[in-house]
């Protein structure tokens, strides 16, 4: 397929006419162009307008305020005020901070003391606790080894009785 229409896509010089509404004055220069219905402007007839989009907030020209003017006095002295009140919380939220952590290393010393306490306490118990099981187990005899022990109801004497 041939583009010969590509070709007239440029962009008119009137303002406020698009590429199509000069398209179809072109081509019908006369009644036809009357009887047409209105095309509503699809291409911008000005591209560095920026496709119709509102330019950013920080492109925009900002107002100067005239800096002898009491209302510019005015906000000056709230941000101020504001900035104040910032720093103020955040110097305060790092106090806070600050003792939350001293509290938890405080706390945290107290606990390791604590362990060491323990664990010194379950080694002593264990200790005892071996001890008297190696008592326990040094008083206890079986009854075959005891010397002049009576044999028991199971066992047969030397002389077969």
């Amino acid at each position: 397929m041939s583009r010969p229409s590509q070709a007239k896509l440029t962009t008119p010089n009137q303002p406020g006419v698009s590429v199509i509404q000069s398209q179809v004055a072109a081509a019908a220069p006369s009644a036809t162009a009357a009887s047409l219905q209105q095309v509503p402007q699809l291409i911008p007839a000005h591209p560095a307008a920026g496709g119709g989009k509102a330019a950013p907030p920080s492109k925009m020209k900002k107002q100067q305020a005239d800096k002898d003017s009491e209302e510019y006095r005015q906000r000056r002295e709230r941000n101020n005020l504001a900035v104040k009140k910032s720093r103020m919380r955040s110097k305060q939220k790092a106090m806070d901070t600050q003792q939350r952590v001293n509290e938890l290393k405080e706390e945290n010393e107290r606990l390791e003391a604590k362990i060491k306490l323990l664990s010194k306490e379950l080694s002593v118990l264990k200790d005892l606790f071996l001890e008297h099981a190696h008592n326990l187990a040094d008083n206890v005899q079986p009854p075959a080894a005891a010397a002049g022990a009576s044999p028991g109801p199971n066992t047969t004497s030397a002389n077969g009785q």
